[in-house]
This record gives structure tokens, sequence and C-alpha cells, in this order.
């Protein structure tokens, strides 16, 4: 049944792609790396002095993007608007598929065909149900996940290689998706009243647990982590983490180049299995200045303990949610469920309309979710440069997200589809900073490539 549905899938998508390929004007060869040109020196206007203007200061950094590059990460990042339109439609078409042609209530008849433990028979549904749907939206997941990030300059790896990711990620969805779904179910079969309660605790818990065991077990599935021995990149972070009080000793590489040219870091986990990690692109691409700051924001997450508070608003999501499935299930199996052939909320047959509920929940929530993190994010900028005091790095750091993201919004567009402050917001910020504490700014900064940076591959504004 995989094969086949692989095939489907591969077929669906080459007739997508045709489509869906020539919807963005094809770049010339010497224009595809997204990349912003190399900052080496900051510009005139930024330079601490009197008279010095958080505005203009933000200006000459904005102009050192190409108008080329400007507006192909504009075109990358409005075209995101659209996919998320896109991928919320094809799920809504999935489910009522499923649904209406009555191919869940048949998975579910041979699950419980091959055995009668209800437990095993929600862990064979749901791999049948994660591979059918996987086929039916791989089309646009090849467009999204392979097609567009090449067409921009974004992706390094070959096809056989993200198709090998998608694999992964594909089993892991089977095997630990499998059995959080069926624990789920048991608590919906044994506490059949208050269900919606206890199922918002467990999948609080299983959330919990996912971020725990993540930079430790998960994140070397698809990338390789090493210990980072540099001393001229590990001295500084180091110096930060114990300024910053956070409980880590060493610091980790990952190989993301071999996947994507996108700069990032993170310090991720905690309860014991807290780590920071770079990636290769910011390492290679980074300055000194600008791997400092981008760390002090990272670190602005952990101790103004943004996991935690995340945690506790996801909780109010997710009993929202479930209250709203209480709800709503009841009222569509009583007018729809003989036609499904759907038996109850009970049923691991009913779980493309729990997507479909939790999708268009999700979908309308957007602009909400955004704006919390958001708002997290702008409280760890201001955190990182503090910490850091390399506003210029950051000012660096966010012309290198230019890259791929639109730096100069209207408000609207950030209130609805931005997850982080714009790039101007951004810059601006950290540019009032530096006009408050020029006393910490009496030399021009400069920056230097870090190690892994050579004159002849300078670093690359974000």
């Amino acid at each position: 049944m995989k094969k086949h549905l692989r095939a489907l899938g591969v077929c669906l998508s080459l007739g997508l792609a045709g489509v869906l390929g020539g919807a963005e004007p094809a770049l010339p060869p010497n224009q595809m790396p997204a990349q912003m040109p190399a900052v080496l020196t900051v510009p005139k206007e930024a330079q601490a002095g009197p008279g010095f203007s958080a505005e203009a200061a933000t200006n000459a950094y904005l102009a050192q993007i190409p108008p080329s590059a400007l507006a192909r990460s504009n075109a990358y990042f409005e075209g995101g608007y659209w996919l998320i339109l896109w991928n919320f439609l094809l799920g809504v078409a999935i489910s009522l598929l499923l649904l209406n042609r009555r191919w869940s209530s048949r998975m579910r008849q041979l699950a419980e065909r091959i055995t009668r433990f209800r437990f095993l028979q929600t862990l064979i549904y749901w791999g049948q149900y994660v591979l059918l749907t996987y086929a039916l939206s791989f089309p646009l997941n090849l467009y999204e996940g392979f097609l567009r990030e090449h067409h921009y300059g974004l992706a390094t790896q070959t096809f056989g290689a993200w198709l090998g990711d998608e694999g992964k990620g594909l089993l892991l969805n089977v095997i630990l998706g499998g059995l959080a779904v069926a624990l789920l179910f048991a608590i919906v079969r044994r506490l059949q009243r208050t269900w919606w309660i206890w199922g918002a605790v467990a999948s609080l818990a299983i959330l919990v647990f996912s971020i725990l065991i993540g930079p430790v077990f998960l994140q070397p599935i698809f990338n390789s982590p090493k210990k980072l021995s540099d001393p001229k990149i590990t001295t500084p972070i180091l110096s930060l983490v114990r300024a910053n009080g956070i409980p880590v000793k060493d610091i980790y590489e990952i190989d993301a180049s071999k996947q994507t040219t996108r700069m990032s870091a993170n310090v991720s986990g905690f309860a014991g299995t807290t780590r920071i990690t770079l990636n290769d692109n910011l390492i290679r691409r980074g300055s000194p200045e600008e791997i400092q700051a981008v760390m002090g924001h990272e670190m602005g997450h952990y101790v103004l303990n943004h996991i935690p508070k995340m945690i506790e608003f996801l909780l109010i999501v997710i009993v929202a949610l479930f209250a709203l499935l209480r709800w709503s299930l009841g009222w569509a199996l009583a007018r729809w469920g003989e036609a499904w052939g759907v038996r109850g909320v009970d049923d691991p047959a009913v779980l493309p309309l729990v997507t479909l509920v939790a999708g268009l929940f999700l979908f309308i929530l957007t602009p909400v979710m955004n704006t919390y993190i958001r708002t997290q994010e702008h409280e760890a900028d201001m955190y990182g440069v503090n910490a850091s005091r390399q506003p210029d790095g950051f000012a660096q750091a966010a012309l290198h997200l230019a890259e791929y993201r639109k730096m100069s919004p209207t408000p609207l567009e950030e209130a609805l589809f931005y997850d982080h402050p714009s790039g101007r917001n951004r810059i601006f910020r950290v540019m009032q900073w530096k006009a408050e504490n020029q006393a910490l700014m009496s030399q021009p900064q400069v920056s230097q490539p870090s190690a892994g940076t050579t004159a002849a591959n300078p670093p690359t504004p974000r």
C-alpha cells in the first residue's frame, strides 16, 4: 500500500510542479543565490557619535540590500501568505474526501480485521492515515519544501536527500504520532464525559515531552551535532552563558548547510537537556559580533522563560481546542456520522473530522499565535542586545534574514503574518538602544569575518 501511495504522490507532484513551477519567474543562474552582499563595516550613518539618529542608521543599513535581492525576498515572503491559505484548503479537502468517500471508515475496518485490541487498531489506523494524507499532500509539499526553496536559492539538498529527510519525518510521525494518538483515543474511550479535559492535559504533556527530547534525540536524526571547539567562537559565547546563568558547558554545531543556506541558532530543551546550538551557516558567514548578537537573543528566550510561558499559552489554546472539539464532533456526527461510517468520538475514523476542526481553529487563530510569538521575539531581541552589547552585529543579522523575509511590511501585514518583528523594526529598535548607550559605543564597530570566513568569502548580512 505504501508503495502505491508514494507512486500516487509522485505522479501528482510532477503534474503540480509543472503548473506551480511556472507561477514564479525563473531567475538567471547568477541571481539564484538569495544571499545578501557582505557587510564589513558599519555604515557611516550608524557610527556612534554626536547627532546619531536611529532612523538614519536604520535606513543606512537597509540601503545595503540591493534592489534585486529586496524584490526577491519580498516575493518569497509574500508568496508564503498564499501558502498558508493553500495548505489550509488542501487540509480541508483531504479531510472531506476521507469522510465523504468513507475511506476513513474503511481504514478502521481494515485495522479491526487485523487485531481485536483497540490500542493496536488505533496504531494501524494511524499508519494508514499518515501515509494516505502524506501522499495526497505530497505535490504541494514538494513545491513548498523543495522546488520553491531551490527557486529562491535557499536550499542545498538534492531531491534524493530531501526525500530521505521526508521519509525520516514520516517514520517519526507514524511511530511517535501513533503512540500519542493511541493514548488520546484510549482516554476518550475510558473517560467519555470528561475526555476533552484529560485529552487537553495529555496533549500538553506530549508537547512538553517532545520539547524535552528534541535537542538530544530528535535533532540528530536529521543533522549531525558536534561540540564546537574553536575558542574564537566559543570563548565569547561561553562568557555570555556564564554571565546570564545558563546551565551549559558546551556549544554545539549542526551541519545545516547540507539542507539550507539559512543561518540560525537556538537554546533548546530544559530540565537537563538544555543545549546551545549554532548552525554551520552562521559560523561560516557570520562575523563575531553577529554571532554574539544572535546568541544573546537566543539566551534571552531561555533567561526570560519563554519556553514555560509558551507552554502556558499553548495550554489555553489546547483547552479551547478540545472544548471546541467536544461540541463540534458531537454536532457533526449527529448529522453526518452515519453517512461517513463514523461510530462516535472514540472511533479512530473520526480523525479526519478532528483534523478539519483543529485546522479551521488554528487557521483563524494564526494572527493571535503570531502576535504572541512576535512579542516574545521582541523581548528576546532587547535582552540580547543588552547582554551582548552588539547592536551592529544584530543589525547585520537582521539583514541576513532579509534573504527570505520582507524587511518593511505594512503594519497590517506584520500583525497578521509575522511571527517575528519585521527587519526594519528590529534594526530600528537596536539602533535606538545604541542611541541611548553611546558611552558603550565610543569606538566605531567593525565587523570582521569569523573563524570560518575568508577574505574571499566574507560574511553576508541577514
